[in-house]
């Protein structure tokens, strides 16, 4: 499913290419046994810091994206410097959790997978929104 909705970067060598792997690895962990979300929520976060990063290079004046792994952050830099339209605040909660709970996977912290789904749930719509984005 997101290796397809990430299609227009695959293979590609750049920031969007290496969304696009993540995008493949959670299609895999989800067809997978695996029964603890932290590997999906891991790349999950890393599929989306790549794809704003890629976005972030390719629609705006100077073409730079911080340093940063939290995800609310590189959506208000986005937001900010772009066209994009988007109520920040109703993805935040989402975007953080997310971010937290890739943090906890890199120390091998059980995570609470429910909020964890709930949060993917919220920000398939944003994902959604991005790349039309991008395709414009």
């Amino acid at each position: 499913m997101y290796a397809e909705k990430l299609k227009q970067f695959e293979n590609v060598e750049n920031l969007g290419g290496k969304a696009w792997e993540h995008a493949v690895m959670i299609d895999l962990a989800e067809k997978s046994g695996i029964k603890d979300c932290a590997m999906h929520c891991f790349h999950y976060q890393q599929m989306f810091e790549l794809l704003f990063k890629y976005l972030l290079e390719i629609k705006t004046e100077f073409g730079a994206y911080p340093h940063t792994h939290k995800l609310n952050k590189l959506l208000e830099q986005f937001a900010k410097e772009t066209e994009f339209e988007v109520d920040s605040l109703h993805y935040f909660d989402a975007l953080n959790t997310v971010t937290v709970c890739a943090e906890a996977y890199r120390y091998n912290f059980l995570i609470d997978c429910k909020t964890y789904q709930r949060s993917v749930e919220i920000l398939n719509v944003l994902l959604d929104e991005l790349v039309e984005f991008g395709n414009n």
